[in-house]
């Protein structure tokens, strides 16, 4: 049994532990969303557990495809780790062209790179083609060397590149300080990467997927069952789901049943300005991101706040995170302004969250091993959006039965990189 209803962000606002502090998107809640309560045991072609970034690409892509979609969530979409991203869309992988090679062969990884550009176009196109209010724009990267360092690296990365057929140049420390006002050794500049207001792309998609037929459940899923046939997901309510397919975009906190050995959770913080003058915009609004550890990252949003993050460590604890917020927060700031000094602008706002990373910096896409019909997506590193695109897409192609030869390329089971 399934009745249509309306829910509020008030009526459930649960926030997980994921993350903490507040960022610049938290004030684009929608007002309403429409939830679907049920009882009993419903029926279905995919349940999407998650309604964050992952959760609402593959719940429109289904929808659109004309599946008949359930997302179910445990708390408000977009609430989650979806609210806490800094939303800079990059093909660029965090790990280098040279080190994946290194891993896979020349060959896989350039084709994963290229996949990376294709699914940052996807995702523009996507935008456009649905009309999404989420400021969306195309932007360049700069890829900075460390300061104190030289060239060297990030030669042999643009040579890389170029031979993958990889858009960018290299530009030296004259040139990146003449162009762009940043003092460090050289630069990497590539077009091709985006970005993005992610609570409003989240829920754009959302409201796109619920318009299609797609219906949200507010609650939580505490057990999972499968055949040969279908999978079930037993809700905390008491309530059961059955589908063909269930989809776990449920970012680093899957079940226990999903377990890779490439996979560890990291935490990271970020800062924050107010709308800064126009001496603190740098050219062409790039998103900036270092080849450090640890490393920094910034852009600026539509609304002209600079957005700082980084300071990465493998930490699980939400506590634990929590507790270095002040310290983190004052690195990034110093950092930050040791890249951009003698300009006017004050950090206001601080935020820390958690998120799934992978040795080899590749996601983990595809059927969970041992797990028949059900299908994950996580481990999506620093390449969060950009990712959950190409998870989408991959997830789609699967529940429509035609598997690709380079998914095997994201599997779970895809074992510890050589080296």
């Amino acid at each position: 049994m399934a009745d249509l209803d309306f829910a509020s962000p008030s009526s459930n606002s649960s926030i997980h532990p994921l993350r903490n502090g507040s960022g610049p998107w938290q004030l684009h809640w929608p007002q309403k969303m429409p939830l679907l309560r049920v009882s009993g045991t419903v029926s279905c072609d995919v349940v999407v557990v998650g309604a964050g970034i992952t959760g609402a690409m593959t719940a429109e892509i289904l929808t659109r495809a004309g599946h008949s979609v359930i997302v179910v969530d445990r708390a408000f979409p977009g609430r989650g780790s979806t609210a806490a991203s800094t939303a800079m869309l990059l093909w660029e992988i965090d790990t280098p062209l040279v080190e994946l090679a290194d891993l896979y062969g020349f060959e896989k990884a350039s084709a994963v790179y290229q996949r990376s550009l294709l699914a940052v176009s996807g995702i523009a196109d996507m935008v456009e083609q649905l009309a999404l209010p989420c400021q969306f724009a195309l932007r360049p990267s700069l890829y900075l060397a460390p300061a104190g360092e030289g060239a060297g690296d990030l030669a042999q990365e643009h040579a890389a590149r170029a031979r993958a057929g990889l858009p960018g140049a290299l530009l030296s420390r004259e040139e990146l300080i003449g162009a762009f006002g940043f003092d460090r050794p050289a630069a990497l500049i590539s077009p091709g990467s985006a970005e993005a207001d992610p609570v409003l792309l989240s829920h754009g998609l959302l409201q796109t997927a619920f318009r299609g037929g797609a219906r949200l459940v507010a609650d939580e899923a505490v057990r999972y069952d499968w055949d040969d046939d279908a999978a079930y997901v037993a809700l905390a309510s008491g309530a059961s789901l059955h589908a063909k397919k269930i989809v776990l975009a449920t970012g680093y906190d899957m079940p226990d049943f999903v377990r890779s050995d490439l996979h560890s959770i990291v935490s990271t913080w970020c800062v924050s300005t107010g709308p800064v003058p126009r001496n603190a915009i740098w050219n062409d609004r790039a998103l900036l991101w270092e080849a450090d550890d640890p490393y920094l990252y910034a852009r600026l949003t539509q609304t002209d706040e600079i957005v700082v993050g980084g300071e990465d460590e493998v930490i699980e604890d939400a506590d634990e995170r929590d507790k270095k917020m002040a310290e983190k927060s004052a690195t990034l700031a110093r950092r930050m302004r040791a890249l951009w000094p003698d300009r006017d602008y004050t950090f206001t706002s601080s935020w820390t969250a958690a998120f799934g990373q992978t040795e080899d910096g590749l996601p983990l896409i595809g059927p969970v091993p041992g797990a028949r019909n059900i299908l994950a997506a996580y481990g999506y590193g620093g390449n969060g959006i950009t990712f959950s695109f190409m998870a989408s897409r991959i997830i789609a192609e699967l529940v429509a039965g035609a598997p690709r030869p380079w998914f095997d390329d994201f599997a779970l089971d895809r074992g510890q990189p050589s080296t």
